[in-house]
C-alpha cells in the first residue's frame, strides 16, 4: 500500500512539474504566421502573431516553410444590426 501511494504521489508531482505553454496567439494582431522548422531546425513549429495585414505576413514568410493564417483570437468589431421599425399606414 505504501509503495502504490508513493508511486501515485510521484506521478502527480511529475504532472504538476510539466512545463506549461503561454497563449500562442496575440489578440492584438489580426494575422499570424505559422512557421514550420521540423527536422531541419529541430525546434518544432510556432506561431508569430505580429502582423497587421496578410500581405505583410506573406512578405515575411516568403522563402520560409511558413503559412499565414487569420488570428482566431483577434476581436472583430462587427457593427450591430439596426432595428427595423414597421410603418403604419
Amino acid at each position: 500500500m505504501r509503495h502504490s501511494l508513493g508511486l501515485i504521489v510521484t506521478f502527480g508531482a511529475l504532472l504538476l512539474a510539466a512545463p506549461s505553454h503561454a497563449q500562442t496567439f496575440d489578440p492584438r494582431y489580426p494575422v499570424c504566421m505559422h512557421v514550420y522548422s521540423g527536422a531541419n531546425g529541430g525546434g518544432g513549429e510556432w506561431y508569430d502573431c505580429s502582423f497587421l495585414s496578410a500581405p505583410q505576413c506573406r512578405a515575411t514568410a516568403s522563402g520560409r516553410a511558413a503559412t499565414c493564417d487569420l488570428n482566431p483570437y483577434y476581436p472583430v468589431n462587427v457593427p450591430a444590426s439596426r432595428p427595423r421599425y414597421r410603418r403604419n399606414g
